[in-house]
Formats: C-alpha cells, sequence, structure tokens
C-alpha cells in the first residue's frame, strides 16, 4: 500500500497548495469581477464532472491492459489498446465540439444551465470550455496510462501546474483591468489541458516506444487493427453517463430551483472540500492497477482494510475541514458568503461515504465487477435528483449534498460491500485445496472464471465487439 500513501500524500500536497491559491483566486474573482461572475465560474467549471463519460469508458480498458501485462513497453496489445484509445477519444472529442456550436448557434445554452450563466456572453463562454475541453480529451490517454504503470503520484503530481496558472492568468487579468469575468472559467480548461500535454509527454517516455508507435498507426485503420473494447467499456460507460447525472447536478439544480446565493454557498463548500473529495479519488484510484494486478497473478487481494482506513480518513479529514470553513469562507468572500451547519454537516457525512466506497469500487473493475454496479447506479439517478428537488426548498445549497450521501450509501457503498462478501468468498473456496472448496465453488451462485491470468483476460476482452 506504499503506492496508496504516496499518493494520497502527492495529492495532499498538490491539494494544499491549490487550496491556498484557489482560495486567493476566488476571493480576487469575487472582489474583482462579482458574486455572479464567481457562480457561473463554478457552473462551467463543473462541466468536466458532468461529461466523464465523454472518453466513452476507454479508462478502463486502457488501465487494466496496461496493469495486467507482464511488459507493457514490448506488448502488443497494450499497442493496439492505446490505438483503439487514440481513435475513439478523437471522435469523441469531436462530436462534444459539435454539439457545443449546435447548442452555442441554437441558443439554448441559458435554458440548460439557467440563472448562474451570465446573459451577456455567458453562452460564448459556455461553447469555449465545452470546445476546449473536446480538444483535451484525447490527450486524457496519458493519464490513464500512468495509473496502469502504478505511477498515479506522478499523474496527480502534475496537477501542481493547475492552480499557479490560474492565479498568474486571473491575476494579470485583474493587474490589467482585462474585462473577463465571464470567460474566467475558460482559464481552468486550459490549465486542464496543461496537465493532459505533461501526461501524455511522461507516459509516452515512461512505455517507450509504444505512445510515438501508437500514435502514428492512428491512421491505419485497416493495417493496423485495434482491440475491442466494448466488452469492458460499456459497464464503464454506462456508469460515466449515469454518476455524473446523479452526484454533480448539484449546481444546476441550485441554478434552476435554489437562490444565486444558494449556488454561490455550494460552489465555495464544493471547492473547500473538493480538496479532501480529490485527495480521497487520487488515493483511491492507485488501487485500480493493484487490484488489476492480482487478478492477473491469480492472487486474492481483499479491499476490507482500505475501506476502513479510508473511513476513518474521510471522517477526520472532513471534520477538520467542516471546523475552519467559517474561517476560510469569510475570508474568501469578505462576509458575503456563509456556509451554515446543514450544509457542512451533509458535506462531511458526503466525504465519508465516498471514502468507504472508492476501495471497494476499485476492487471490482473487471467486467464482472463493473456490469454489477449498473444497476445500483442507475436507480441512483432518480434518486438522488429527487431528493435534491424535495430537499432544496428546505435545507438550501446542503439539499444535493444530503441527497448524494444518501444516494452513495443506498446505491453504491452497500450493493458494492455485499458482491465483494460474495466475491471473495468466491475466490477464496476456489482457492482452497480438496474436493470440498471445489464443489464449493461450482455451487456458487457467482460462478464463472474466478480469476484470470494477463492472457485471459485479453481473450475475455476480445468478446465485447468489433475492432477500433
Amino acid at each position: 500500500m506504499s503506492m496508496v500513501s504516496s499518493t494520497a500524500l502527492t495529492k495532499v500536497g498538490v491539494m494544499g497548495l491549490a487550496g491556498v491559491l484557489g482560495i486567493i483566486t476566488s476571493r480576487m474573482i469575487i472582489a474583482n469581477f462579482g458574486t455572479e461572475a464567481y457562480a457561473q465560474y463554478g457552473l462551467l467549471s463543473s462541466f468536466p464532472t458532468l461529461l466523464p463519460f465523454a472518453d466513452l469508458g476507454i479508462a478502463a480498458v486502457v488501465i487494466n491492459a496496461v496493469a495486467g501485462s507482464a511488459a507493457p513497453r514490448t506488448d502488443d496489445f497494450v499497442r493496439r489498446t492505446i490505438v483503439t484509445a487514440f481513435r475513439i477519444l478523437l471522435v469523441s472529442g469531436g462530436i462534444l465540439i459539435a454539439i457545443g456550436a449546435l447548442i452555442t448557434v441554437a441558443g439554448w445554452w441559458p435554458a440548460l444551465l439557467g440563472k448562474g450563466l451570465i446573459s451577456d456572453g455567458g453562452s460564448t463562454a459556455a461553447f469555449l470550455c465545452l470546445a476546449v475541453f473536446g480538444l483535451v480529451i484525447p490527450l486524457t490517454v496519458g493519464q490513464r496510462i500512468l495509473v496502469g504503470l502504478k505511477k498515479t503520484n506522478v499523474q496527480v503530481a502534475t496537477q501542481a501546474v493547475v492552480a499557479p496558472f490560474m492565479l498568474l492568468v486571473i491575476g494579470a487579468f485583474v493587474v490589467f483591468a482585462v474585462p473577463a469575468g465571464t470567460y474566467l472559467a475558460v482559464v481552468s480548461y486550459v490549465a486542464s489541458a496543461l496537465v493532459s500535454v505533461i501526461c501524455l509527454l511522461i507516459a509516452a517516455h515512461a512505455l517507450k516506444p509504444q505512445v510515438g508507435a501508437a500514435i502514428r498507426e492512428i491512421p491505419h485503420v485497416r493495417s493496423y487493427r485495434g482491440v475491442p473494447a466494448i466488452g469492458l467499456a460499456w459497464p464503464m460507460l454506462v456508469q460515466m453517463v449515469a454518476l455524473p447525472v446523479a452526484m454533480q447536478t448539484g449546481r444546476l439544480m441550485l441554478s434552476h430551483f435554489g437562490t444565486v446565493d444558494e449556488l454561490a454557498q455550494y460552489n465555495l463548500s464544493s471547492q473547500l472540500f473538493g480538496i479532501v473529495l480529490q485527495t480521497i479519488a487520487a488515493a483511491g484510484l492507485s488501487l485500480w492497477p493493484i487490484y488489476a494486478a492480482a487478478r492477473s497473478a491469480n492472487r486474492i487481494e481483499s479491499p476490507a482494510r482500505p475501506v476502513l482506513w479510508f473511513m476513518a480518513g474521510g471522517l477526520v479529514m472532513g471534520i477538520g475541514l467542516a471546523l475552519v470553513s467559517p474561517l476560510l469562507a469569510q475570508f474568501v468572500s469578505g462576509g458575503k458568503i456563509q456556509l451554515n451547519g446543514w450544509l457542512l454537516a451533509s458535506f462531511v457525512v458526503f466525504v465519508a461515504l465516498q471514502a468507504a466506497k472508492y476501495p471497494l469500487g476499485m476492487y471490482m473493475t473487471d467486467k464482472r465487477g463493473l456490469t454489477f454496479q449498473v444497476a445500483p447506479i442507475l436507480v441512483m439517478v432518480p434518486l438522488n435528483l429527487g431528493l435534491s428537488w424535495l430537499l432544496i426548498p428546505f435545507v438550501g445549497a446542503a439539499g444535493p449534498v444530503i441527497a448524494s450521501a444518501a444516494s452513495v450509501a443506498l446505491c453504491q457503498v452497500a450493493p458494492n460491500f455485499w458482491y465483494v462478501w460474495r466475491d471473495l468468498g468466491a475466490r477464496r473456496a476456489a482457492a482452497a485445496p480438496g474436493p470440498a472448496a471445489e464443489t464449493k465453488a461450482g455451487s456458487e451462485p457467482i460462478s464463472g472464471t474466478v480469476t484470470m491470468s494477463s492472457t485471459q483476460t485479453k481473450a475475455g476482452t476480445q468478446t465485447g465487439g468489433g475492432h477500433v
């Protein structure tokens, strides 16, 4: 678990830097461009959390291929997987840009984004954000490769460029009196693009010559075929479509059913607690290649202890942040934004549940585990949206957070815990010697191949659909 600790510590350092500089940047935005500009900045900056499905689930294919390979630098399957990822993401990014252009021309942004969108120039800013996002999507292959190579800490460290870049650019806008309040969110997308470029360069060096060779093979669709990605990607894609609708629509719900002040409160509290949530997410992601490698090596790796550690760590960090949040809110907003007890308490609970979820979810990154998660997550969408709609009139900005916490507990933590408990039992029964164990394994309801070698994993993946 040293990699998990290293990633967590790296993320703490990055988020510490980002937190301090982000607070200064937020204060600068509110003081010089106003609360309205800050509210739209948070609204438009949330596109990546609303559109993680833009990679069409290809992240699971890349990470599992790289992590499960004994020789990723020379493995042709790994190269073909990377080629497939680039081809799919180039198409996905182009489609997103086209959709953004259509929405802009049709004038639909105000209807989609609600009262949080500034009337003068807000639609153009929304299109620019989506356009940059679409252009950057293919570059995110580098980040997936680094995770598969168990270099999640390196991938996390590259994010340290975002906060200084944001501070310098927005600071320059203030110093030179540039009237860019409507377009501040675009800067965050350019900063993210820098991270993706850096990660791709590092991944290309670490996996040399695979990435460079894969890029050269992208246009040769007939002579160099990719791998069939649909089998593993579709359950990941469904989750990535459903989860943002369930978990990341708080700003949209408040923009439509709350007030601009409540949206600003949600933006600020999300920014503060995002420091903890992103640290947990980065540490949790580093578990993925550990469990993928264990499956390839026919080794049982239980997530029970990580669940306890993650949940305890989430509680400690969440409570600590809740205690200092009123002071931070006072400093950032100059007293214009106040965070109430309901909002802070709901975020603490949400952080703890998210922390408990990650080790379970990272264990369930094979095809069966990903497929199992689809149904509960689909149930999560109407549950979370319905609860948010009911709660916003009573508790304001805390409504979407309470709804998200309840949805995570009922639709992710509980069912994932049940699945992992059953799966571990089946794996241990299959690994135990003796006829009795074989009988147990054969009668297990979730029967099938319990563990797979890397060769079997590749062959299993190839049942999923056509080549790309």
